[in-house]
């Protein structure tokens, strides 16, 4: 009997949980077989077991699943490889790294990041898709079909789906972590519009590190809820667009700290189990101050998964991949891209969702167009 990894707790508690299951009751989860028992030396690449799909899906998020989901109804039997720990995150992507997810529809009650992935992956089971907890290695789109290298197998594809997300950057400082005495998601965040609304941020000081204009958009929208709102920035100006800069600069509930930086967070009291304030440092007096706050967002920009596609596609001079506007196609006829991975603006689960589907309908058109498959599309 095989076993495999069920990652129905992928990371309660900061604490991964693994349970074992055998594959009698998935059914859909590829099994690692011995290279000998897959085909022939001819279907062996790199010293790799070789997979033949119509489709193959890069991620694990909303965008990689919705992908899967509607592929899978449209009989493309899809490979999905979901990492491992891919970029320093659980399959399941950013969703993993927060607690309450309460803007997704469907779900009017809230429901915690890790359970809505969960529910993500089990609907793309369900109609078919096989996923593999690899990480993909390294892509080969100079030739058709495309070549797809992960831990134990290489695949070849006649289409492929990029949907790998992007990471929130952090500060490294005391207490900004999620170890036991960090603050993580106790009142530490990395999105003001996903988490801002949340209770422990109502009404009480806010701080927003960056300066950019990403960094002015947190902190208007956070003056919706926040009782007051400091933007703490490394230098004496600021580097967003003259009209954020204005809409920033203009909120009343709003001050700038400039020439500093946060060097430590501390947690409330007497149970510290919250964010309680932070202390702040000027770069160029030295001088430490104390500022009691209630939640903490990095507003630094975000790092998109695209090392790993080795400039075969093209990317803007951020990483992100750049796709043909209204479509999810990329500069490599028959590989499109969804979610995070080429959304620098909106970042959100259901837009990521949305760029999912649309990619699945690209990818299916694309591959009846070719004649790889007839299509059975809903």
């Amino acid at each position: 009997m095989y076993m495999l990894l069920d990652f129905k707790s992928l990371y309660y508690g900061g604490h991964i949980q693994l349970d074992l299951l055998s594959t009698s009751h998935h059914p859909q989860i590829h099994r690692l077989e011995p290279a000998s028992t897959f085909s022939s030396p001819s279907a062996v690449m790199d010293g790799l077991p070789t997979l033949k799909t119509k489709l193959c899906i890069v991620g694990s998020g909303p965008a990689a699943h919705t992908a899967a989901i509607y592929a899978a109804r449209a009989q493309l039997e899809p490979l999905l490889f979901e990492g491992w720990m891919a970029n320093g995150i659980a399959p399941g992507g950013q969703l993993t790294t927060t607690t309450d997810v309460e803007n997704f529809p469907g779900f009017p009650q809230g429901i915690l990041g890790l359970d809505i992935v969960e529910k993500f992956r089990e609907q793309s089971l369900r109609f078919g898709t096989e996923i593999f907890t690899e990480t993909v290695e390294k892509v080969d789109f100079s030739s058709k079909p495309f070549k797809l290298v992960a831990d134990s197998r290489t695949v070849l594809a006649d289409a492929v789906i990029i949907s790998t997300g992007a990471v929130a950057k952090r500060l490294s400082f005391p207490g900004s972590g999620d170890d036991a005495g960090g603050f993580w998601n106790r009142g530490i965040s990395a999105c003001a519009v996903c988490d801002g609304a949340a209770p422990i941020f109502r009404n009480k000081p806010l701080v927003v590190i960056g300066g950019g204009d990403s960094a002015m958009e947190e902190a208007n929208f956070l003056t919706k809820y926040g009782s007051k709102v400091y933007i703490i920035h490394r230098r004496d100006t600021f580097r967003a667009s003259k009209i954020m800069q204005q809409r920033a600069l203009s909120n009343t509930k709003i001050e700038v700290i400039w020439n500093s930086s946060v060097v430590e967070a501390y947690g409330d009291e007497p149970e510290k189990r919250l964010l309680g304030g932070v202390k702040v440092k000027n770069v160029v007096t030295g001088d430490v101050s104390d500022l009691k706050v209630s939640g903490l967002f990095f507003a630094i920009g975000h790092e998109p998964a695209t090392k790993f596609l080795d400039g075969q596609l093209e990317l803007d001079e951020d990483g992100y991949v750049l796709t043909k506007p209204g479509t999810t196609k990329t500069s490599v006829v028959g590989v499109f891209a969804a979610g995070d991975v080429q959304d620098k603006k909106y970042r959100q689960a259901i837009t990521a969702a949305g760029s999912g589907c649309m990619a699945a309908l690209d990818a299916e058109h694309y591959l009846q167009e070719i004649g790889s498959q007839e299509g059975n599309s809903d």
